[in-house]
């Protein structure tokens, strides 16, 4: 899952730490040439070897004073603050280091079908985390890196979380949940797969086809509550969208069923009647949750539709599908942070007990190699 993108991520790794090995080398050189010129008594090399091998002994390197400063190499004050920072036993990581790198990896990151401007937020926290950054040489830069990274991820991907299982526990009973989305994207599996989800945690639930558009629809939902041994609730095609989901909901609550999961028509986003349908059920059913539901391997298709899809009915959280078969974890990245709404579900496959809660800290630690699981 996301192998693409975890590797491009160790790339940037890489990046940065030939870049800062590189500028090591050099302060190391310049540390040397500084102290050979100690040795040899010259004024200038004198004081900077004194500020350079002044440590506190509780806060470590001292501060350097005016006196240092005019001593230092003004033609490449940046070589000398290195060759000071070297001798101390540190490692500085400048602009320069990052520049090169942090290109790549938006171009990286952008290949990947990440969302522009939560690219940039990427960057941006990588960038202030890591300018400016020391570490001591006994530590890698890869070991830096990886801790920027993961708190630039984690900032993006986990906007809004909220603990699901939760939220369906101490809500009143019964919880309605309404799924939208386009065609073809596996909204109908995701639902049967979230029903067996919560039957597996001891909540019943009733299906509503609220699809009854789509020719066909309701003998797909239907194969998948028998299967599942669910009631379904369902209109004449061409019926009510809004008044399918409402009888399921007086079903729940006469038969005291924990959880109404109600279909909706796929439509595009562009489908101003289909989209008005799911105004119309929101303000008929007022439901719980509104989940939106799009493929993984969507990538910037999808993360457009979730703005397009929270815009006419809002959404609580997303359900990715296909997650298992996509390298670019674009859509991952991207969506909480652009619509402010978590993904709540990856689904992982065609079976039913193939959907996962998603874990915002797991992905990233997936995504830098940490959870090879």
């Amino acid at each position: 899952m996301f192998d693409g993108l975890k590797d491009k991520l160790n790339d940037f790794r890489k990046d940065v730490e030939e870049t800062t090995e590189k500028d090591s080398d050099a302060a190391a050189d310049a540390s040397d040439a500084t102290a050979t010129d100690a040795a040899t008594g010259t004024p200038a090399a004198d004081d900077a070897a004194d500020a350079a091998a002044t440590v506190d002994a509780t806060s470590g390197p001292a501060e350097e004073s005016d006196t240092d400063a005019s001593a230092a190499d003004e033609s490449d004050p940046s070589t000398f603050q290195r060759a000071k920072a070297f001798a101390t036993g540190r490692v500085i990581i400048e602009e320069e280091d990052l520049e090169d790198p942090l290109w790549n990896l938006e171009m990286a990151l952008l290949e990947s079908d990440v969302e522009m401007s939560v690219a940039e937020e990427i960057l941006d926290t990588v960038r202030e985390t890591m300018l400016g950054e020391t570490r001591k040489q006994v530590e890698t830069t890869g070991e830096l890196v990886e801790e920027a990274l993961h708190d630039a991820l984690l900032d993006v991907i986990a906007v809004g979380q909220f603990d699901f299982e939760e939220r369906i526990a101490e809500a009143d009973k019964p919880v309605t949940i309404v799924f939208t989305g386009v065609n073809g994207v596996g909204k109908t599996t995701s639902i049967a797969k979230l029903s067996e989800w919560l039957a597996d945690r001891g909540y019943s639930s009733v299906l509503a086809n609220g699809d009854t558009y789509r020719a066909g629809a309701n003998e797909q939902i239907r194969e998948h509550a028998d299967r599942l041994d669910r009631k379904l609730i369902s209109h004449e095609q061409g019926g009510d969208p809004a008044a399918v989901i409402y009888d399921g909901l007086e079903y729940a609550k006469a038969n005291d069923v924990d959880v109404v999961l109600g279909d909706t028509a796929g439509r595009l986003h562009t489908s101003d009647d289909l989209m008005s349908q799911l105004e119309k059920i929101d303000r008929v059913v007022d439901p719980d949750l509104t989940l939106f539901v799009d493929e993984a391997v969507a990538g910037q298709d999808a993360v457009t539709r979730a703005e397009e899809f929270n815009e006419a009915a809002e959404i609580d959280g997303t359900i990715l599908t296909k997650a298992d078969a996509d390298s670019s974890g674009g859509a991952a990245i991207s969506i909480a942070y652009v619509t402010g709404k978590p993904i709540l579900f990856l689904g992982t496959g065609q079976g039913y007990d193939d959907i996962e809660r998603f874990d915002p800290e797991r992905l990233v630690d997936r995504l830098l190699g940490a959870d090879e699981t």
